[in-house]
């Protein structure tokens, strides 16, 4: 069901029909909520759910702020996006990659890189938070 509605939701914003004004703008919106936000981190880590949990804990699965900006941590402004990541270390890297970490498909992309060459250790500062959500997730 999931992934079906996320289906739909990309093929409208890729391909528009003649409503196109309307459904942009309400695309849009749907697309900078944090419950579009969570579904697609949800589906985007099926195959590793703690991910989900880092991200709920970084930014409450939001990858942009109110203004439509890209979303900037609270401690530290140079943690971009739905999972935070620094672009004081990562962005050269990222940009060499061809990620672009201030969109919600670059930002999970990078973050799938860190995840499969650090694990969770990118997302220790947080660990109070997801830490303990991942151990109910094993059980």
């Amino acid at each position: 069901m999931i992934i079906t509605l996320l289906a739909i939701m990309i093929t409208a914003v890729t391909s528009p029909s003649s409503a196109e004004a309307v459904q942009a703008g309400e695309i849009a919106s749907l697309k900078k909520s944090s419950a579009y936000v969570e579904q697609y981190v949800r589906v985007y880590f099926s195959d590793i759910p703690e991910m989900a949990e880092v991200a709920q804990c970084e930014s409450r699965f939001r990858q942009y702020d109110e203004d439509g900006n890209t979303l900037r941590g609270e401690e530290n402004r140079r943690d971009v996006g739905v999972m935070q990541i620094n672009e004081q270390y990562h962005l050269h890297d990222a940009l060499e990659m061809g990620i672009d970490l201030y969109t919600l498909e670059g930002n999970l992309e990078y973050a799938r890189h860190l995840y499969e060459t650090m694990g969770l250790k990118p997302w220790k500062y947080s660990k109070k938070c997801w830490g303990t959500q991942t151990l109910a997730l094993a059980r």
